[in-house]
């Protein structure tokens, strides 16, 4: 079981325009709504393979109703805890070439009482987890040592943590030592407090942060593939995908389908593999869907542990 913990869960709207000009009015050619947030997308993306998941995620107001109906019609298994605000509702704008624009809200304030219940809800979820995700955003309300305590209760439960956020949480959570940190390119560079330019500065920020104590890196590079490193393996792994419609979600499939692979007794490569190509398959598909079985039939993944190091990240 792989639960998932999302603070700031949202109904996430995507629309399809043949081109974005600010300042006027735009007509979008398709639209569709879906149940979002990162912790919400990495469930929904194993529920969709067959992983047995359970998303845990506050929910109130009118977004939140529509939130839960989202999952229940996706066939997702959620524990939501009831909150006074409503859930946000968040805009992805997409052009023809995959160009995504997205319009986020803050989202709804929680109380002390209200995140209590959060973490009561996720400890109740993990009885029977081998891994708890803590991804995405935090609402306003909730202190920015929520992922770092995540990692610190539920290690102390014996259920592995993996942690996927940005911003101040996220030092906060590493120093907490969580078993996985799954940053993109940029996030990796604001944690180490430095630019990354090529593959090769990727790895070494990489491996300074399993020095300090996370077992487990992986790093999404976009169109340049992602990195996982440990104490004793590096592993590159990437995918071409010519006809790209939505990147949005892409990260949180790659996530989710690391650890599909991890809880099946995959080895390091294996699981990269499986994650590039959960990503890439979900680039190739509208708005925020998650991959199925079917849509990763056809996707070629190549890795390679021993990858060129001088290699600049695009």
């Amino acid at each position: 079981m792989i639960v998932t913990l999302t603070p700031n869960p949202s109904v996430d709207r995507t629309m399809s325009f043949e081109r974005i000009a600010l300042g006027e009015v735009q007509r979008a050619a398709s639209g569709r709504i879906d149940p979002g947030g990162k912790g919400i997308n990495v469930s929904r993306a194993l529920a969709a393979n067959e992983t047995p998941t359970l998303a845990v995620l506050p929910a109130g107001g009118p977004e939140g109703h529509l939130l839960t109906e989202l999952l229940d019609a996706a066939r997702v298994p959620h524990l939501a805890v009831e909150i006074a605000g409503s859930a946000r509702m968040n805009i992805a704008a997409v052009e023809p070439d995959g160009t995504t624009t997205k319009l986020n809200e803050a989202g709804p304030h929680l109380t002390d009482a209200e995140v209590s219940a959060l973490f009561g809800a996720t400890a109740r979820a993990c009885v029977s987890a081998s891994w708890v995700v803590g991804c995405g955003s935090l609402p306003p309300g909730v202190p920015t040592t929520l992922y770092a305590e995540l990692v610190r209760r539920m290690s102390g439960r014996g259920v592995k943590v993996a942690i996927d956020t940005s911003g101040a949480p996220f030092p906060l959570a590493v120093a907490a030592r969580p078993h996985l940190i799954k940053p993109n390119h940029e996030e990796l560079a604001e944690l180490v407090g430095r630019p990354l330019s090529t593959v090769g500065d990727v790895v070494d920020a990489a491996r300074e942060l399993v020095a300090d104590g996370v077992e487990t890196v992986v790093v999404s590079l976009g169109a340049d593939g992602a990195i996982a490193v440990t104490a004793d393996e590096l592993v590159w792994a990437g995918a071409k995908i010519a006809d790209p419609l939505s990147t949005v979600g892409a990260g949180d499939c790659l996530l989710a389908g690391f650890l599909h692979s991890t809880v099946a007794g995959g080895d390091l490569e294996a699981a990269l593999r499986e994650g590039v190509r959960w990503g890439a398959a979900a680039v190739r598909l509208p708005g925020s869907q998650v991959p199925h079985l079917e849509d990763l039939t056809d996707i070629e993944v190549h890795s390679t542990r021993t990858p060129q190091l001088d290699r600049v990240i695009s």
